[in-house]
């Protein structure tokens, strides 16, 4: 690792993934700098930290700094990259950071295409309530910490594996998390058998005394059993996984499930999570736990207390009527998120989505159609682009029109996300949930139409 008296700088501190791993930097003992387009509550966590941030992307930002780190969202004709070229400054990309810090502990990485920043969130709780104390880093803002990453005193790290530019095979885990694998990041990858490699190459990256914890739930995932050449053990809810979940019950946002190692019965878990997804997020941090041979009451007693992570079914409630923002931004993610509304609750769902990328829309627009079905009332707007520029003939028109020809014909398209909430307080009812779907900046608007529920602004003469 650097010498702690070098200065290290990150082109787009603000991103939640780059914003971890400085931090936990900046905890060892590092001076960190950074930039980004603006101010927000991670950037300002940040600067509470002891972290120069400016706001604004210029080559003077690096003359100081002894290596410059990136993201898969900065691009090299990114002033301060080219600076740090003409500077001969290392530029490394985030993974290759965290990689570096993986090799200070045992590391613990959690890939997969949907569910790494619940899985990440888990396991870190189970090991900190373990007395463990891991550092953790992860592509969320676990609501216990208020934070995204944690510099632990412990020998373990855990941590959140971006699969999405193939930077996750810089890792070398000694346990190694795949929650799932399906088809995203199709600007990167050609298909989903490349996919499928990738996620194989990062298993057998596991150390020879490690183990993979993989899902058996997933084909995608089950295979690549034949090619895997370390130890693995197999979690989800058929009947052949090595951990297994049984007797499911969900109320609202508590979850309780019975589970079984292969034969075994451990114990009950109850867990304020909604849905069976997150029932198999457990399943995978429950395995993790005990090829770290933590007692199941200890495993139990932690989940019980886990409160969560920043966007993920973050409930809000205005008399009868509940206000969630999700993260949700695939149509596979989409689809479980709405099943484990109906199923937790007895509402009607009015559901505003925000499409993320347009490379995404190019690649996965047909599919969205069949993810809202849950949907009572529906809105889309148009696409967050997250950095990207735009493509012809490429908009959110086109999964509304996917929308409408498979699962709601009375879906609505609202251009500007601003005219959503006028639109809303015509449609909302008593007793309903309304959600606010995606990656992007739409849950914003949770925010805004909770205050104006307060006000009383229910108008239907808008």
């Amino acid at each position: 690792m650097f010498k702690k008296n070098q200065t290290i700088h990150f082109v787009g501190i603000g991103g939640i993934g780059m914003s971890g791993i400085a931090e936990v930097l900046l905890n060892i003992g590092y001076r960190v700098t950074g930039s980004d387009i603006e101010p927000s509550s991670i950037t300002r966590h940040l600067e509470s930290l002891g972290c120069t941030i400016w706001y604004h992307h210029a080559p003077e930002h690096v003359n100081n700094a002894h290596v410059v780190v990136t993201s898969s969202a900065i691009r090299e004709d990114n002033p301060e990259v080219v600076q740090a070229y003409r500077l001969s400054l290392p530029v490394i990309p985030r993974a290759e950071m965290l990689a570096e810090l993986m090799r200070m502990k045992y590391s613990i990485a959690v890939a997969g295409s949907h569910g790494k920043t619940t899985t990440t969130s888990l396991i870190a709780t189970i090991l900190a309530y373990a007395g463990l104390d891991p550092t953790v880093v992860i592509g969320g803002r676990l609501n216990n910490l208020g934070s995204n990453a944690v510099l632990g005193q412990g020998s373990f790290l855990v941590a959140e594996a971006d699969e999405s530019d193939g930077s996750f095979l810089k890792l070398l885990p000694t346990i190694a998390v795949v929650t799932n694998i399906d088809r995203e990041h199709l600007d990167f990858y050609t298909d989903l058998q490349t996919i499928q490699t990738a996620f194989l190459d990062f298993i057998n990256k596991v150390s020879f005394y490690g183990a993979a914890v993989i899902c058996a739930d997933e084909q995608n995932v089950c295979d690549l059993i034949p090619k895997i050449n370390r130890r693995f053990v197999t979690y989800g809810l058929c009947p052949n996984a090595d951990f297994r979940a049984n007797n499911i019950c969900q109320e609202q946002l508590k979850t309780s499930f019975e589970v079984y190692k292969r034969n075994e019965l451990l114990g009950k878990i109850q867990v304020l999570l909604a849905g069976e997804h997150n029932v198999v997020n457990c399943l995978a941090a429950i395995a993790v736990a005990d090829e770290l041979e933590i007692e199941f009451p200890v495993v139990a007693e932690a989940l019980a207390k886990f409160s969560g992570v920043e966007r993920r079914f973050r409930i809000r409630q205005v008399g009868d009527i509940l206000i969630v923002d999700d993260y949700a931004h695939h149509p596979r993610e989409i689809q479980v998120t709405l099943q484990a509304a109906k199923a937790g609750w007895d509402k009607r769902l009015v559901v505003a989505f925000q499409p993320h990328r347009y490379t995404r829309t190019r690649d996965l627009w047909r599919e969205f159609g069949p993810a809202f079905q849950k949907a009572d009332v529906l809105v889309v707007s148009e696409i967050y682009p997250a950095g990207e520029d735009p493509i012809p003939n490429i908009s959110g028109r086109l999964i509304y029109q996917s929308i409408r020809e498979t699962s709601h014909p009375d879906a609505t398209f609202i251009e500007n996300k601003d005219e959503i909430i006028p639109y809303l307080l015509q449609v909302i009812q008593p007793g309903d949930m309304v959600m606010f779907l995606g990656a992007g900046d739409i849950w914003k608007l949770a925010d805004v139409i909770t205050e104006k529920l307060k006000q009383g602004r229910i108008d239907k003469s808008l």
